[in-house]
């Protein structure tokens, strides 16, 4: 196809009805254009989604300054709940762009962001909201967690599979700058008027400090409401991304959907349940520390590896690093627990935090290789199975991987971001039942090994099933 007639024959349009991102004089003259400006547009969607599903994570350290009377364990279920109902969204949410279109689903589910936010603005204002009204804000807060499932299949359809990488790592890498974003602003949001009295006035801790609670919420109202009409104005509508839920749910009989499953946990799972967890972590165990000064770091350089990660993955091969991502993991959970309070010894927190920012970092570029890898594994499965068909037969096939592959990459993430709500929660549980969070690691660490060995066996070694 000419560079000439594909721009004749390409008609721009809130619904696109070709797309050929395989097609080399397609991709150059129209195809990148598009589909880097619909990935211009999801990133800063997904970051709101983001914020808004780690929200709590920032407000529940300041809930007991301002007179809530709420347990350490009760704080803890706060910052797992979101996790628990993003991740069930997510399993829905991996099949709808196919269903209903990337543009709409992108402009509806942001939109819906902003419930949690306008709700816990107000909640926060009085002290004798009863704690059903956080349960309830907390799981509405899942609502962003499940944008994820969808935006990074949306955004699979888009870009050809050379490049999956690169585009599937800027939009969760940029996009996972918001569990860091709402860590590094709500601390500072609150301790101003920002909407003035508008909003409502301050609420005092008990040393007499004045904060606006509140503006954790308010703050991110004007963003989701300008993200939801650039994504309803400015994306577009795949029909060639349109499949059933049947066709897509032929992934549940392959195990290498499972694999994934599997692999995706280990590190993004990881990476949402350390997030969730890592402000209420450092003040529990260290509680001379002001958690909030460095809680947001960790997503953050989690965030930007896992940018790199997609880069890194392109070039040497997603199973590759990920094996490398699971054994560097193992270690430095061994760094954490090294450097925590216990058995008399008082700690160290720069330690400590040093091996978290380590965590953070391996997670993220592992977000990134186990979703290069799914591309190449769902192609590779179809060219294999079509190898002595004729084109029209490969063609087809060829559209089946892309399929399969989005709708593996939603609901692998889908179960990933359980993490978000178990990470937390084991932190509480085993903070509860063992007075320390030690259990919970070794737990992690545990786990890890598996998928190294999974990584190893099915993916990375000479003679793997399936090499990617």
């Amino acid at each position: 196809m000419s560079k000439s007639s594909t721009e004749q024959r390409f008609k721009p349009g809130a619904v696109i009805g070709e797309w050929h991102p395989e097609d080399p004089a397609f991709w150059t003259t129209v195809g990148s254009r598009v589909a880097n400006r619909n990935l211009a547009i999801s990133i800063p969607s997904l970051l709101l989604a983001f914020a808004i599903w780690m929200m709590f994570s920032a407000v529940t350290v300041s809930l007991p300054q301002i007179g809530f009377k709420f347990t350490t364990n009760e704080l803890f279920w706060l910052a797992a709940l979101p996790g628990f109902l993003g991740a069930t969204l997510r399993i829905f949410y991996s099949f709808v762009v196919p269903l209903v279109g990337g543009r709409r689903w992108t402009a509806i589910s942001t939109a819906s962001l902003l419930i949690p936010a306008v709700w816990i603005g107000f909640a926060v204002q009085d002290p004798a909201t009863p704690y059903w009204h956080f349960i309830a804000i907390a799981v509405l807060c899942g609502l962003g967690g499940g944008n994820f499932a969808s935006s990074m299949s949306n955004i699979s359809f888009f870009f050809p599979r050379a490049k999956q990488g690169y585009a599937l790592g800027m939009n969760a890498g940029l996009g996972n700058v918001g569990v860091s974003v709402t860590q590094f602003v709500i601390p500072l949001v609150v301790s101003v008027g920002v909407f003035g009295p508008l909003l409502g006035g301050p609420q005092f801790t008990a040393s007499g400090q004045q904060v606006y609670l509140q503006n954790g919420g308010f703050v991110w109202v004007p963003f989701i409401i300008l993200c939801s009409l650039a994504a309803w104005f400015g994306m577009n509508d795949l029909t060639a991304a349109r499949s059933s839920f049947t066709e897509q749910a032929t992934i549940f009989y392959c195990k290498h959907n499972w694999l994934m499953c599997w692999l995706y946990t280990g590190t993004f799972g990881s990476f949402i349940g350390f997030s969730a967890g890592f402000p209420l972590l450092i003040k529990t165990q260290f509680p001379g520390i002001d958690a909030m000064a460095y809680a947001f770091l960790g997503p953050l350089v989690g965030a930007l590896a896992r940018s790199a990660g997609g880069w890194l993955a392109d070039k040497l091969g997603g199973a590759a690093i990920t094996f490398w991502v699971f054994v560097l993991m193992v270690v430095a959970v061994f760094g954490v627990l090294h450097f925590l309070p216990g058995h008399g010894a008082s700690g160290n927190f720069y330690g400590f935090l040093g091996c978290f920012m380590a965590l953070f970092v391996l997670t993220g570029i592992g977000n990134a290789s186990t979703f290069r890898m799914i591309p190449v594994i769902f192609r590779t499965l179809h060219e294999r199975l079509s190898a002595r068909l004729d084109d029209a037969a490969k063609e087809s096939a060829l559209r089946r991987a892309r399929v399969e592959s989005a709708a593996v990459i939603g609901f692998s993430s889908a179960v990933a971001a359980y993490g978000a709500f178990f990470v937390p929660k084991s932190y509480g549980s085993s903070i509860a039942i063992t007075g320390g969070p030690q259990a919970a690691l070794y737990g992690f660490m545990t786990f890890y090994l598996t998928c190294l060995a999974i990584t190893w066996w099915w993916y990375s070694r000479r003679g793997a099933e399936m090499p990617c």
